[in-house]
């Protein structure tokens, strides 16, 4: 069993702490907040510890109803590897923190990638973080970006890939983003950061990339277009992606238009959250002309690289390979690549001492 602190219990470290706890070789040692805010509560309620990031604020915490487990120092003295979900910047300067400790951390992509010793994807280069000390799991848009590349790389070869990325102005929750009024090269300057974010993981491969900021909240969508090294046909194409398990080839029949009907459809198929963590791709619009490539596919910033974050932990840990990490993590989560799946095989939904889940005091 692999003890698993999360410090940062916001909105990526609360649903890894949920999916660690699915799974069958993982607890969750606790969760580290700054203040005792409605995510401490559910926190509290999920039975999570909860530690304590300022040992000053304790009493702050004690005041809202919290018992504090302790600090975060004692969270990472007391884990056998941390996933740090802070937001983007503390994560390096919490660094000499897990190395006092001689305690290995994931990562976000909100860190520079000399934050850790591999940028990492489960799909495209799971076994170079095995029995690495810190790996960092790169962000939203490039997690979906490496998923979608890995497959056709391996069976056509890539030559050049282009994306234009239109992303979300901020997650539902960030009301200091917005309202906005807007749509926003960002940045103005060519390529974005996601082009050599992903050459973190794809040194190989020859991206361009263009970033725009959009008055959304929900999810973020991506047109790709990949010149192959070999000609192919769309509906290979369409074969190939759908028989990887974290890419969803949308049906048409579906009638899924755009994020807020995925989102829905997520929420009435059981996903917590209405979390999508696969990329869903349009089939409609996979097309092939010679040998260039064309889709849409949407990126749910919110949940795509939390059963990454799963999979990181394992290989850092080296207890599994890859093909048996993502199937553990699949399987736990109900994550099989079919959203409408879980119509009918529901989805784990985090347990609780309450419901007869484990309680992780007693691991």
């Amino acid at each position: 069993m692999i003890h698993v602190g999360v410090n940062g219990y916001g909105t990526i470290g609360k649903r890894v702490a949920d999916a660690i706890r699915a799974q069958p070789d993982m607890s969750v040692a606790g969760v580290a907040k700054t203040s005792p805010n409605f995510e401490a509560r559910v926190a509290h309620e999920r039975n999570y510890p909860l530690y304590v990031v300022d040992g000053d604020r304790t009493d702050e915490f004690a005041a809202a109803g919290f018992e504090v487990a302790g600090t975060v120092d004692e969270l990472v003295a007391a884990s056998d590897l941390i996933v740090d979900a802070t937001p983007a910047g503390v994560g390096a300067e919490n660094a000499d923190l897990y190395q006092r400790h001689d305690t290995p951390a994931v990562f976000q992509g909100g860190e520079d990638a000399d934050v850790a010793e591999v940028s990492f994807n489960a799909r495209a280069n799971y076994e170079s973080a095995r029995d690495a000390d810190y790996a960092r799991v790169v962000s939203c848009n490039t997690t979906g970006l490496s998923r979608l590349f890995a497959p056709i790389a391996e069976e056509y070869g890539i030559e050049k890939a282009r994306v234009t990325l239109v992303r979300r102005g901020g997650d539902p929750s960030q009301s200091s983003r917005g309202p906005i009024n807007d749509t926003l090269p960002d940045p103005v300057e060519i390529p974005s950061h996601h082009g050599p974010d992903l050459n973190t993981v794809f040194p190989d491969i020859e991206v361009d990339t263009m970033g725009m900021k959009v008055p959304a909240t929900l999810m973020h969508t991506h047109a790709v277009n990949v010149t192959l090294a070999s000609e192919v046909d769309a509906e290979a194409v369409r074969e190939l992606l759908d028989d990887e398990s974290r890419l969803y080839v949308l049906p048409p029949e579906l009638d899924i238009d755009g994020a807020g009907k995925l989102k829905e459809f997520a929420q009435d198929a059981g996903r917590p959250r209405g979390d999508c963590w696969e990329n869903c791709i349009w089939g409609d619009s996979v097309t092939v002309e010679g040998r260039d490539m064309y889709l849409f596919q949407a990126v749910h910033q919110e949940a795509d690289v939390v059963p990454e974050n799963v999979d990181a932990i394992r290989a850092i840990s080296d207890t599994a390979d890859r093909a048996e990490s993502m199937t553990l993590t699949e399987d736990a989560l109900g994550l099989d690549g079919q959203i409408g799946q879980s119509m009918r095989d529901p989805v784990v939904q985090p347990p609780t001492v309450a419901d007869g889940g484990r309680d992780p005091d007693a691991e």
